[in-house]
């Protein structure tokens, strides 16, 4: 038996998200460049998550019908999903770990379970959690394959901890930022190539200058043609790396809000 009011508070929470990613939309203008549009289907897929949980826990905040909602995660899970193996395919098992779109791909992937798992009365009724009379939680139903939902609240809960441990790190707002996720495997090659072209510029008499001006232009060449995915994800002075409602640190906090809830509901659903 839950109180109303505890899923009020969740509900809140997510029309708090869902407001503050709309304003990251706006402020972010994705609709300007394809470099401004970089980062703009987490904050699509925060605002339409938020929306979402806030009307399964409270039935007056219903918007979209069940089945809208079973295509709307359905389509984002098999686009995260396309996601995260782009980035395995740079930088491996790290893409799975900790990676740009790995929570983003279990959260649209729990939602697409929730709103198909659950069984009478809720998923007949009023709302899917929140189809309760009275102060209780009498009223809801229950997850098929309950298992899944523990698991899926294990990762949930998971990638909460980590994202909170990101942000008091230092570092922190360039954490999940996509050229910093996918560039990263190409670190190495550039001290390689610049240390190796500045070495032979030193060998062959050349001044510094010149021996740094071939060590880029080298390194640059090598990015180009063995890693071109890399070479063109847009510059870090994106969306990403914006102050204020762009913050990294305000999409991050988004995350765990909507991570927590996320696993609450399925905990209490099993």
């Amino acid at each position: 038996m839950i109180p109303s009011w505890v899923l009020g508070i969740f509900a809140a929470i997510m029309l708090v998200v869902s407001a503050v990613s709309a304003a990251r939309l706006v402020a972010a203008r994705p609709w300007q460049g394809a470099q401004r549009a970089a980062l703009a289907d987490i904050d699509v897929a925060h605002l339409l998550m938020a929306i979402a949980m806030a009307g399964m826990l409270t039935p007056a905040l219903q918007t979209l019908p069940d089945g809208a909602w079973e295509v709307i995660f359905a389509v984002m899970t098999a686009w995260f999903g396309y996601r995260v193996v782009r980035d395995a395919r740079v930088s491996g098992a790290r893409a799975l770990a900790g990676g740009h779109c790995a929570p983003h791909l279990i959260h649209a992937a729990a939602m697409l379970y929730m709103f198909m798992a659950l069984t009478a009365p809720a998923a007949h009724g009023s709302g899917r959690v929140g189809g309760m009379s009275g102060g209780g939680m009498s009223g809801m139903g229950t997850l098929q394959l309950p298992l899944l939902a523990f698991l899926f609240a294990l990762a949930l809960v998971g990638y909460s901890i980590w994202d909170l441990d990101q942000l008091s790190g230092p570092g922190a707002s360039g954490h999940y930022s996509l050229a910093t996720a996918r560039a990263a495997p190409a670190g190495p090659v550039l001290a390689g190539v610049g240390a190796a072209a500045g070495a032979g510029a030193a060998a062959a008499g050349a001044p510094a200058g010149l021996g740094a001006a071939a060590s880029s232009a080298t390194a640059s060449a090598l990015v180009a043609a063995e890693a071109p995915e890399i070479a063109q994800v847009p510059p870090a002075s994106g969306p990403a790396a914006g102050t204020g409602v762009l913050a990294p640190r305000v999409a991050t906090g988004c995350r765990i809000a909507m991570g927590v809830t996320m696993a609450f509901m399925l905990l209490i659903m099993i």
